[in-house]
């Protein structure tokens, strides 16, 4: 059995966490492992052919099936499909973009808000990035990816910063350009993947988070 004094006990609570917390690991764990089984099965490294479409159809967002012109694969899945698109992505490199923001800007959410609320920002932004999406788009492309959750945590931490500004009476000019650069940086993206970026999807988990920030998730 481990002792500690009082003294060492107030250090520990003060000490700065020093990495993502393991819950963050976690997620970003669970989606490494979707994506290596199809990344594998694209190479034919086992089964007969890939898994990756067989699972979009199952589990990536499907705005047809929103807006009703094409029937769901099974029962459900119009409400599955706002959360499990989030737990699938288009390769490597899209997983390690979303990964990376995901975990560095997750712990500095998560040390001010906790991780409960965190997770809930996430959740609500990954399903409000779907219903933008099937609201705003018509295109009978699967969307897919964790970018909506990602700019969920974007909006909280500009609101964040948004508010600890009007309580320091400081300018809000570079939040205001903060998010002027978001949306330069969305035109671009969807300029240069020729219309291949799901913009919407980004709006509505910026929004969520953006009012997450505002309200129960409000440092």
């Amino acid at each position: 059995m481990k002792f500690t004094s009082p003294r060492n006990r107030r250090f520990a609570r003060a000490a700065p966490q020093t990495g993502a917390p393991g819950f963050l690991w976690w997620l970003v764990g669970i989606l490494t492992v979707i994506e290596l089984v199809l990344s594998l099965s694209d190479s034919g490294v086992f089964g007969a052919q890939s898994l990756r479409w067989p699972t979009f159809a199952l589990g990536a967002f499907w705005q047809p099936v929103i807006a009703g012109t094409v029937p769901a694969v099974y029962p459900g899945q119009a409400a599955v499909m706002f959360i499990s698109h989030a737990f699938l992505h288009g390769g490597l490199a899209h997983l390690a973009l979303n990964s990376v923001v995901l975990l560095s800007l997750g712990k500095f959410v998560s040390t001010h808000v906790g991780a409960a609320r965190t997770l809930l920002v996430l959740l609500l932004s990954a399903v409000a990035g779907a219903a933008c999406f099937g609201l705003l788009s018509s295109s009978s492309a699967p969307m897919i990816g964790a970018s909506g959750a990602v700019f969920g945590l974007i909006g909280l931490w500009q609101a964040m910063d948004y508010r600890m500004r009007r309580r320091a009476r400081l300018p809000l000019q570079p939040i205001l350009m903060a998010i002027l650069g978001l949306i330069v940086a969305n035109i671009a993206l969807f300029v240069i993947l020729s219309g291949g970026l799901a913009w919407q999807a980004h709006l509505g988990g910026w929004i969520a988070g953006w009012l997450s920030g505002q309200s129960f998730a409000r440092h």
